[in-house]
């Protein structure tokens, strides 16, 4: 059930993009917004009037920050003030999660009323400028994802490097450090509930029209990309920490591989073909990759630990592997920022900044070290495969709130006939 309208590229001027989104620590590809809906009209013979009026006020309330935050909000600018004193993101997050609650009252019990309201939403990664569909667990959906992307933009503004009191070159401090990786795993706890408990909701039909921004994949691969992010974090806290092993180390860039292995092929087979869902592929083939000379670099050092020959020549392949993976990301790097809409790459620090120092440098003594000592022949022409771990790092465990309370009270009109349906069905 519920009717489907797509509007095609370019018919309306509701998809605002920004030629130049700055500088990118977290990938936010675009945030959809929500277009008004008139819920008196489609509700106003079932519901009361207060409560027509509080759902109306409240998404009232999201359409018009939306509005004016979608365009800006991606812009690496720090929170702004409000005249309440709280920040557009955290302002807006609010908003959503006050709307929740008295949203999932049209589902309640198998509500028909869920099918009532046509809910229209502007795209960013799909080729279609907006997507209508008359379900409001389309609404749901898109609610959490806007939540997921909004989180997605706290941390891009806790990770970007500022220039420090001491006047020393930028940096990222701990605290934000650690702050990021709590809004990652809540980030992750959004878009797994979507997945797990949202999408199985909505009827085959509507979910083989989905825009791609909602498509499985993608809120798949961008829980991951927030995990993945969150454990990059957790690696270039280890990596300052004097208590970390290189095993402790080499352990966090192996997960890393994983979650932005399995966040591209979550999305390798979607049409993201438009700016923003380039930008995006681009986006997790830089990461993957960035990942992988990680976990090598790490993988040789501890192998380059035996006391043999043949663990000797896997360290040089292990390392020669790291230094072609960190060649190859800096080129998937320049890709990503060269692709529309522009951005840029922030001052390297963490994890990529200690690499990128230590790769190149380690590689070229440890491959002369040892080919001094054995013979070509001794040395591997393959990269050693990786150990395999399990993954440390969940979502955040998020649930769908419960309904909202004014939802128990006598709010359903009594002695609704057949015919007031079918003629509300009619319009």
């Amino acid at each position: 059930m519920g009717c489907l309208v797509s509007t095609p590229k370019d018919t309306v001027g509701n998809r605002r993009r920004p030629a130049n989104i700055g500088e990118v620590s977290v990938y936010v590809p675009g945030l959809r917004i929500p277009k008004p809906v008139d819920f008196s009209q489609s509700l106003g013979d079932h519901l009361s009037k207060s409560l027509v009026e509080r759902l109306s006020a409240l998404r009232t309330r999201i359409v018009v920050m939306a509005g004016q935050e979608g365009p800006t909000i991606t812009r690496t600018r720090r929170k702004t003030a409000t005249q309440h004193g709280g920040s557009t993101l955290a302002d807006l997050q609010q908003a959503l999660e006050d709307y929740l609650p008295v949203l999932l009252g049209l589902m309640k019990d198998g509500n028909q009323l869920q099918h009532k309201v046509q809910f229209v939403w502007v795209n960013q990664e799909d080729d279609a400028e907006e997507t209508a569909m008359s379900n409001a667990w389309y609404e749901v959906l898109s609610i959490l994802h806007l939540m997921a992307m909004l989180s997605f933009s706290q941390a891009n503004l806790l990770l970007l490097p500022r220039t420090s009191a001491d006047g020393y070159q930028p940096k990222v401090t701990e605290e934000s450090r650690r702050a990021s990786i709590d809004i990652f795993i809540k980030a992750a706890g959004y878009l797994d509930c979507a997945v797990r408990h949202v999408h199985p909701q909505l009827p085959t039909e509507l979910k083989r029209n989905l825009p791609v921004d909602l498509a499985e994949g993608v809120l798949r691969a961008l829980c991951l990309q927030a995990l993945g992010q969150g454990v990059d974090i957790q690696l270039g806290m280890a990596i300052d920490s004097t208590k970390a092993t290189l095993a402790v180390k080499r352990r966090l860039a192996c997960e890393m591989v994983k979650y932005w292995q399995q966040a591209q092929d979550n999305i390798m087979n979607l049409p993201l073909l438009n700016g923003w869902g380039e930008k995006h592929r681009l986006f997790v083939k830089w990461k993957y990759v960035e990942a992988k000379a990680a976990a090598y670099y790490y993988h040789g050092l501890i192998l380059d630990e035996g006391n043999t020959e043949k663990f000797h020549g896997m360290a040089v392949a292990a390392l020669q592997a790291s230094d072609e993976y960190f060649k190859e990301s800096k080129k998937a790097c320049d890709a990503f920022h060269a692709a529309p809409p522009l951005s840029r790459n922030p001052p390297l620090w963490g994890t990529m900044k200690y690499l990128s120092e230590k790769i190149p440098k380690d590689t070229s003594s440890k491959v002369r070290i040892n080919r001094d000592l054995y013979s070509h022949e001794k040395i591997m022409e393959t990269a050693p495969t990786l150990p395999d771990f399990a993954l440390a790092l969940k979502p955040d465990e998020y649930q769908l709130p419960p309904v909202d309370p004014s939802w128990n009270m006598d709010h359903m009109n009594k002695g609704q006939t057949g015919s007031n349906q079918l003629r509300n069905d009619r319009r």
